[in-house]
């Protein structure tokens, strides 16, 4: 229920800043998107004005601003899910103040995360669990988005596929089904019972269309890949801009605003145009322009630090493309009675699917706004191969690619993330107690009964690595007296030695350990791969992780 109520909260501030910015502007200075007059250039200012806004909140509040959604998931997957209470009003209203301003963005990530916090604090309240709160966050995320599309099912869908990563687990999906369920039924008696997109009744022409809906599917398959590239590129080349940080939020609407004057369409979520297109209306050109408009904008709206969701733009991005399509096959097959509307609705949620690598909810929401069965078998073909697809270019989705940059792995958990912060150098043991190659198992024996060690790397009269020994290797031949001056220890070391480098991360070495079962790895250098710079163990390793999982836990319980 507050989830619902947080919904309705976050869209009237919404409304609110768009009448009290653009509207009341538009009024004062007579502009209009419809038809061409000098005025029109105005509508330039408009994001830039949000930029202007959104500068007191980075002032005040930066560490509330920072992060998107993939922040988010970091805070509930892997740091216990305990969020904190303020961002609920400083980011919502800086989301709202980009959507309101004309932003190209979603509101689906900022709702999912108002929902997600009023379900953290609930739990933190009552002084639940870390896994019971991880659910009530879910919960919370189901709610904001069920509310916001009138799509319980796919809200249900949205929290376990995309909030706590797929993990089906029959006690957290009663909740979350609840309370979808509730969110859905406060938004529908403040609201009404629609939906943010509206879309006509799905039509399929015939069987043979599904052969398009497939080449649809690898179309939008190869697109999300590369939006979520150039998405990043862009991003990127904003954050190298030397560049006062808090110039960059009016720059960037700027930036967008330049964009708008001659496609005002990229302007905030553009569910109004989705809806113009699911009808079948505008050509085949302007779509088509609009595909690489709406990223650019989208790119840089969130680039330069305007709050925002990418869920809509990826909307938008389906819609569009399956647009242009459907409306180029209605051109080469004027015969066949093609809908370029009803490719514009399969379209919308394959994008969304391939984008964001979470195809059942993709499905449940079509099916939810079209209420319809027929369009089930061309979104679930569409969806899954354009999935596969993105999936085969870019491993990571839109959420997910910026943490594998900086190493986090959300599908790993808490405990190999933390294995993989930690470098080999921070832990590894210099200097090593090395042995010639050229030694006895005589005097072996004797070095071993000074030593407190089990392995020990065999070095060549260069001093460079060339095979490792253990006692266990040894114990083989302890008894064959006559052996022990004739046989050096290099006939019984592993001269395939398996190595780290300093630079490795603890999750890598110990995974190279479980390959052979063995105690220690030889640290060595990466140009010739035989100089020994120290020696890591099972045992430092694991005590190295102890102590970080030690610190991490106290540092959450401090936040």
């Amino acid at each position: 229920m507050l989830g619902g109520f947080g919904n309705y909260v976050f869209r009237m501030t919404i409304e609110l800043v768009h009448w009290l910015v653009v509207e009341q502007t538009f009024e004062l200075f007579n502009i209009s998107t419809d038809e061409w007059s000098l005025q029109r250039v105005l509508v330039m200012f408009m994001p830039a004005i949000g930029g202007l806004l959104l500068i007191p909140l980075w002032i005040l509040f930066p560490k509330d601003l920072k992060g998107g959604f993939s922040s988010f998931l970091v805070k509930v997957n892997l740091r216990g899910a305990k969020l904190p209470f303020r961002p609920l009003f400083t980011k919502g209203l800086a989301s709202a103040i980009t959507l309101g301003t004309g932003g190209s963005a979603g509101q689906e990530g900022p709702i999912a995360v108002i929902g997600g916090t009023i379900g953290s604090q609930f739990g933190k309240s009552f002084r639940m669990s870390n896994d019971r709160i991880k659910v009530l966050v879910a919960c919370g995320a189901a709610a904001g988005v069920a509310a916001t599309f009138n799509a319980p099912i796919a809200g249900v869908f949205f929290a376990t596929e995309i909030v706590l990563l797929s993990s089906y687990g029959l006690s957290s999906f009663t909740s979350i089904v609840i309370a979808s369920g509730m969110a859905t039924v406060v938004s529908r008696a403040l609201l009404g019972d629609i939906s943010e997109i509206v879309a006509p009744p799905y039509v399929m022409g015939s069987l043979w269309e599904l052969g398009f809906y497939v080449l649809l599917g690898i179309l939008i398959g190869g697109l999300a890949a590369g939006f979520i590239d150039l998405h990043y590129r862009i991003k990127d080349r904003i954050e190298a801009l030397k560049l006062p940080p808090l110039s960059k939020p009016f720059l960037g609407g700027l930036a967008v605003g330049v964009i708008g004057i001659g496609l005002p369409q990229v302007f905030g979520n553009g569910y109004e145009f989705i809806s113009e297109v699911l009808v079948g209306h505008h050509n085949w050109y302007l779509l088509g322009l609009l595909v690489i408009a709406k990223m650019v904008a989208t790119s840089i709206t969130l680039g330069s630090g305007m709050p925002g969701g990418l869920f809509a733009p990826c909307l938008f991005l389906g819609a569009v493309f399956g647009g242009a399509y459907g409306h180029l096959l209605e051109v080469l097959f004027p015969a066949s009675y093609m809908s370029p509307g009803a490719y514009a609705l399969v379209g919308m949620g394959a994008f969304l699917a391939a984008a964001t690598h979470a195809p059942m909810t993709a499905i449940f929401m079509l099916f939810e706004i079209t209420d319809s069965y027929e369009v089930i078998v061309p979104i679930m073909l569409t969806c899954v191969i354009g999935t596969s697809i993105a999936r085969r270019f870019k491993k990571d989705s839109l959420e997910t690619f910026e943490l594998t940059r900086v190493g986090i792995d959300l599908e790993a958990g808490k405990e190999r993330n933390i294995m993989k912060a930690i470098e080999v150098s921070e832990v590894m043991r210099y200097p090593v107690e090395t042995i010639s190659e050229r030694m006895t198992l005589g005097e072996f024996a004797r070095f071993v009964e000074q030593t407190s060690h089990s392995n020990f790397p065999l070095v060549d009269d260069e001093g460079e690595l060339t095979g490792i020994i253990s006692v266990q290797d040894f114990m083989g031949v302890v008894f064959e007296k006559e052996l022990m001056d004739l046989v050096v220890v290099k006939e019984l070391a592993t001269t395939d030695v398996i190595t780290v480098h300093a630079d490795e991360s603890l999750d890598d070495a110990m995974r190279k350990i479980g390959y052979r079962n063995i105690e220690q790895l030889p640290v060595v250098d990466r140009k010739t791969h035989r100089k020994i710079y120290g020696i890591v163990s099972r045992r430092d390793m694991i005590s190295a992780y102890n102590r970080a999982l030690m610190n991490s836990s106290l540092g959450e319980e401090k936040a």
